[in-house]
């Protein structure tokens, strides 16, 4: 099987998502690293290129060298991972598409609604993926959820309760980090802090397991820590258009919880819970019934699920899978379309540009809600 071309943009050394992206595409032998430009510091990150055994020719000292490099080759990249800081997720991802490149962009896709609906409309007009990397939604279990809510096995979804709330920026003395500093400066962040970094993770979830879209949002925000300009905590309620409603909190200040990423939906016929820090277990309770603890790997589950899962039942998987999933179904569509057939069904759940534009809508309706006491804004 000739292995995909994958480049990379961002990602390199010290880099807290890079290790994860290199590691998920490379889990099912379907892409090879061949281009990349790696870091700000052109030197630095050609030294990392060499690093990663990048060939020399294909190695860059920015992105628009690379789109350069790369648009002019015969062998051109199938498939380029924008990991940068979150201002420039627009720039490079609008350039890479104009170019005829598909594009994995970093979550947030963009840093407003207004520059998301472009990617989205480019991507449509190209023809090319722009998928965003919501890789929570690549966990076998949450695969699940989705299978057993588009199912029926809940019936009418009344309620879905998600949470992303950690501590880690509850230290005051902490305020001036710069690795901190820059989440809640408003000219480095945007319009959200918590919100847009974190719990658009768990808004997204809830979007890709209900099969719903959200149609309107009241949201409290809160500056929990003196002296920050954007919200540390919020509590978001959202109006979704099947007519489930969903209560949703996110949190930088909640000492004690760690990654806090968790989802619960309740139904006419039953409810469903999952954690992200134990993510092998789905909890089912039928309507008067007894709880059952549906494993990862175990018998019985959808085959979203089952395509999902990687290693035997009883062995822990982790967040690279679930990143390594939404990479093979990338790789599926994009061998298909080589090879003039269609996809595997079942490959075509990832995360896309249209689900990065809902994000920044949530975003940006949360953030006026919020300053107008929280009123409902129509999205």
């Amino acid at each position: 099987m000739t292995r995909l071309q994958w480049g990379m943009i961002g990602g390199g050394a010290g880099s807290q998502i890079g290790p994860t992206h290199r590691i998920s595409a490379g889990m099912d032998g379907l892409y090879q690293l061949t281009a990349g430009a790696f870091d700000i510091d052109p030197e630095r990150g050609r030294a990392f290129a060499k690093s990663l055994d990048v060939p020399e020719d294909r190695t860059y000292g920015n992105w628009q060298e690379m789109l350069e490099g790369e648009r002019a080759r015969t062998d051109r990249l199938d498939l380029v991972t924008v990991a940068t800081p979150n201002a420039t997720h627009y720039e490079i991802s609008k350039a890479f598409l104009e170019a005829g490149f598909h594009v994995l962009c970093e979550k947030p896709l963009t840093m407003t609604a207004g520059e998301a609906e472009e990617i989205v409309a480019l991507s449509r007009e190209t023809g090319k993926i722009c998928a965003v990397n919501y890789g929570y939604s690549g966990y076998a279990l949450v695969r699940q959820m989705r299978a057993m809510v588009a199912n029926g096995d809940l019936g009418r979804i009344r309620l879905i309760k998600a949470e992303f709330a950690h501590g880690f920026h509850a230290d005051a003395e902490e305020a001036d980090n710069p690795r901190v500093r820059w989440r809640y400066d408003p000219a480095q962040a945007g319009t959200s802090a918590v919100f847009a970094d974190a719990g658009i993770h768990a808004f997204h979830m809830a979007c890709f397991v209900s099969g719903q879209t959200p149609s309107a949002l009241s949201a409290d925000f809160a500056s929990l820590v003196e002296g920050r300009q954007l919200e540390d905590d919020a509590m978001i309620n959202i109006r979704l258009n099947g007519g489930t409603l969903c209560r949703l909190w996110t949190s930088a200040v909640a000492v004690g919880r760690m990654h806090g990423l968790t989802l619960q939906v309740f139904g006419e016929k039953g409810g469903l819970s999952w954690q992200q820090q134990h993510p092998e277990q789905l909890y089912w309770t039928p309507v008067n019934g007894r709880t059952e603890v549906i494993e990862r790997g175990g018998p019985g589950l959808s085959e979203e699920a089952q395509r999902a899962s990687r290693i035997p039942v009883g062995h822990a998987e982790g967040m690279p899978v679930a990143f390594a999933n939404i990479y093979r179904d990338l790789a599926e569509v994009l061998s298909a379309e080589r090879e003039g057939r269609a996809p595997d069904p079942l490959a075509l759940g990832f995360p896309a540009a249209e689900d990065g534009m809902w994000s920044m809508r949530a975003i940006e309706a949360a953030a006026r809600s919020a300053k107008s006491g929280g009123s409902w804004v129509d999205l």
